[in-house]
């Protein structure tokens, strides 16, 4: 292959995987987006997976199409990139247009910003959104925000997309203090599938496929210090997943230090790291013993366990147990539920309706808004974020639609 025929295809990946709008919301992968596509229930329900995240703590953002009556629908959106709306066109192809997309959250800032642009692309698609919309810092209308008032409907203020393939539930609302939490899942009759977008997860003992178009998270994380080069070999892929995912999921985990930084520039700049792939060997971490027994009983020994985000345990669901109790119970009374598909990590993974009051009756006994071990410096910011008012200590209380 000559040097000409490898700067065109460059030029054309560089095009493929273009994400013009990154600077709004700047994570990593930044403006070049890789997209996979798979099939997950068999003529029912498809998804788009691309990485998201900071500081090469990335882990899969997932948006599912399902078929529903005439077409598709779009659930959780993601960065319309060249590759991605190929895919999707070569969908409608198959099983009809898109009628619909739906963003079912109000706070997930990750799923919204990329709904203006994937709403041009499908310009005759139905738009609908949940209630109590808001952004930072500047809470803005809609139509500044990009979101096309035109076809935008509200989630059951003016009903629900796609009723006679769909049933939708409610998680919340709760007053967070910036705005409101709130998201509706989606129950898919024809697949039996819960479609979830932040609130469960389940999260697999490896990495997910979509780590095979981009190991680079997985291998700068699997180092123990900055002066080590990023080798890709199945041990050092599995290492970065499980501190991956402790990453995300806690934080800051127990088992992880950061160095002074006069160690972090010791091994700083070495030869063969000087490049930004490898941040020039800046590498503020430093795991203590233990950080994979961490990880173990967060992802499940055996299996992959459904449980509720950390993250949202901790800071959005710990005065509001409650009202992610009466969620459960509702999802705990669907007829023939088989499925789970959540926006992020493992889908779809097997949840019936036995399984959601199991895990109801679970959260109802075992201790809430835990402040110790992994969950330690979560515990601190929400007592950080409560003691300057910034959330409400009754996140029920002055609430306002």
């Amino acid at each position: 292959m000559n040097n000409h025929t490898k700067s065109q295809e460059n030029t054309e990946s560089f095009v493929k995987y273009k994400w013009e709008w990154w600077p709004l919301l700047p994570l990593y992968p930044y403006g070049q987006k890789r997209t996979l596509f798979k099939e997950l229930i068999p003529q029912q329900v498809w998804c788009l997976e691309q990485l998201q995240g900071l500081y090469y703590v990335a882990v899969p953002v997932r948006m599912t199409v399902v078929k529903v009556n005439g077409g598709l629908m779009l659930v959780n959106p993601l960065p319309p990139t060249p590759e991605l709306l190929e895919k999707l066109y070569l969908l409608e192809e198959a099983q009809g247009p898109v009628l619909s997309i739906v963003l079912p959250t109000a706070s997930g800032l990750e799923h919204k910003i990329s709904l203006p642009a994937l709403s041009r692309s499908f310009p005759n698609a139905e738009v609908w959104i949940c209630p109590g919309q808001w952004s930072f810092p500047l809470n803005l209308p809609l139509n500044w925000l990009g979101i096309p008032s035109g076809r935008t409907k509200i989630i059951e203020k003016d009903g629900f997309p796609h009723s006679d393939s769909c049933t939708w539930i409610s998680l919340g609302p709760l007053d967070i203090g910036l705005g409101r939490f709130q998201e509706f899942s989606c129950f898919h009759k024809g697949s039996k599938s819960l479609l979830v977008t932040d609130a469960l997860v389940s999260i697999s003992q490896t990495p997910p496929d979509l780590f095979d178009l981009d190991p680079t998270p997985l291998l700068f994380h699997s180092r123990d210090r900055g002066d080590q080069p990023l080798i890709d070999d199945p041990e050092n892929r599995q290492k970065g997943w499980l501190r991956l995912v402790l990453f995300a999921s806690f934080l800051r985990p127990e088992k992880l230090a950061i160095p002074p930084l006069i160690d972090v520039f010791r091994y700083a700049f070495k030869p063969g790291l000087r490049t930004f792939k490898s941040h020039f060997g800046f590498f503020p971490f430093s795991w203590q013993e233990g950080w994979q027994e961490s990880a173990k009983e967060l992802i499940g020994k055996q299996q992959s366990t459904i449980q509720i985000a950390p993250v949202l345990e901790r800071l959005v669901f710990p005065r509001g147990k409650g009202v992610l109790l009466s969620w459960l119970d509702k999802l705990s009374s669907l007829n023939g539920m088989r499925w789970m598909i959540s926006a992020h990590y493992s889908a779809p993974v097997r949840f019936t309706s036995k399984q959601a009051n199991t895990l109801k009756n679970k959260i109802s006994t075992r201790p809430w808004a835990i402040g110790k071990g992994n969950w330690q410096f979560l515990d601190s910011l929400d007592k950080s974020l409560l003691r300057i008012g910034v959330v409400p200590k009754d996140p029920q209380s002055g609430f306002k639609d």
